[in-house]
């Protein structure tokens, strides 16, 4: 049994089924979904400081649905340029943006546009202008080489089948003596083939 993603798998549909879960958490984040989302599930379940979060608005932060806390494995220095792969409505990529200060950077990836929009939202509700917000994904992002102090993503690199592409990517992107801090899934068993070819699973 590979440990790779079958190659047979639809990986158009996948970025099609994904986009479309993660446009409706944008549109109705308190509808009725799989997993776990919002301010007081981002502080009680993953660490976060509940007053950086309520300085952020809550149309950013009630879609938030990462899996951890990226901003645990090491602080954010002024200054440093940030990019948070798979940026959703902007909790994480707003947070950056106020760690890095104004003399930093903090850019926002993601192929959703209602996140996007969002992400943009709060970034001018809470007037950082060192945030901008891009359209892309992590298999191609769009940044120079050797641009970025440190990337960030929470729950995205388990939903991108191509991992060696995202993993080039981000290489290719950090400058040298950069790092990435990731929140994500892993299995500690082989899942089965019919498993990793099951779509639902994936964006499940």
């Amino acid at each position: 049994m590979s440990l790779v993603c079958p190659v047979d798998l639809d990986s158009i549909r996948l970025r099609h089924e994904v986009q479309e879960m993660y446009a409706r958490v944008a549109s109705a984040p308190d509808g009725s979904y799989h997993f776990h989302r919002g301010p007081d599930y981002a502080v009680q379940w993953l660490g976060y400081d509940a007053a950086e979060l309520a300085a952020l608005p809550d149309a950013v932060t009630h879609a938030f649905a990462g899996i951890g806390n990226p901003h645990a494995v090491a602080p954010l220095a002024p200054g440093e340029c940030v990019v948070d792969i798979g940026s959703g409505a902007g909790t994480d990529l707003l947070l950056a943006a106020r760690h890095v200060g104004p003399t930093g950077r903090a850019i926002g990836i993601d192929m959703t546009a209602e996140m996007r929009d969002r992400a943009r939202a709060g970034a001018r509700q809470c007037a950082l202008a060192h945030v901008e917000v891009l359209d892309g994904d992590a298999t191609s992002l769009p940044l120079d080489g050797a641009s970025v102090d440190v990337v960030i993503s929470n729950g995205v690199l388990n939903l991108v089948p191509e991992k060696d592409r995202a993993f080039a990517e981000i290489a290719r992107v950090l400058r040298p003596g950069g790092r990435l801090q990731i929140a994500d899934i892993v299995t500690g068993v082989e899942l089965s083939d019919a498993i990793r070819r099951d779509i639902d699973l994936w964006t499940g």
